[in-house]
């Protein structure tokens, strides 16, 4: 028994819900994303509550996936996704410059990093209690998938030190630094 697929999704007035054979269509304020549905699971949409069903208990681990993706897609139509990144080291920057970011993070050349299409970014200085913070990156997007991705793909240009914390972190996720050597 799958709970999270038995789970109801409430559609908000603003979103409009487009069932096909192999894929839900939804549209909002902020956008339009096509989720595909696999085979053996149906979604019926009554009186604004969209449910998933599936065929049988052979699609019990798709029952519960194919309902959060669409859980997902009416979210960021609706209200969007958002995540933070800190960048954090003395010397280590983060420029937006048109659709990318450019990065200085300790080595010989600065790292262009080009967003996809459908995500935005705004770096600023925030009030942080973190040594040798620097700036906050703010990825924001409906995209859910593609959101995680490209914040994943830039905690990848320079993963924190576990020493000092150096490097692009995610915000909010509380790091435990290593102690470092003690001298006799």
């Amino acid at each position: 028994m799958s709970r999270v697929g038995k789970k109801i999704i409430e559609i908000p007035k603003d979103v409009k819900i487009t069932i096909s054979g192999s894929a839900v269509e939804v549209q909002g304020p902020k956008g339009k994303l096509t989720t595909p549905i696999p085979q053996g699971i149906k979604f019926k949409l009554e009186d604004g509550k969209l449910t998933a069903e599936r065929e049988n208990d052979l699609y019990t681990a798709l029952h519960g996936t194919a309902r959060a993706l669409v859980a997902n897609a009416v979210t960021g139509v609706s209200k969007g996704y958002t995540q933070e990144m800190d960048v954090v080291g003395v010397g280590y920057k983060a420029d937006l410059k048109g659709r990318s970011i450019v990065f200085s993070l300790g080595y010989s050349h600065q790292i262009e990093f080009v967003l996809p299409g459908g995500i935005t970014a705004k770096v600023e200085k925030l009030q942080r209690t973190i040594t040798q913070y620097q700036t906050t990156i703010t990825l924001s997007g409906i995209d859910k998938e593609l959101l995680g991705q490209v914040a994943a793909n830039i905690n990848h240009l320079r993963k924190p030190d576990a020493y000092k914390g150096k490097g692009v972190r995610y915000a909010g996720r509380p790091m435990k630094l290593k102690p470092g050597k003690t001298g006799k």
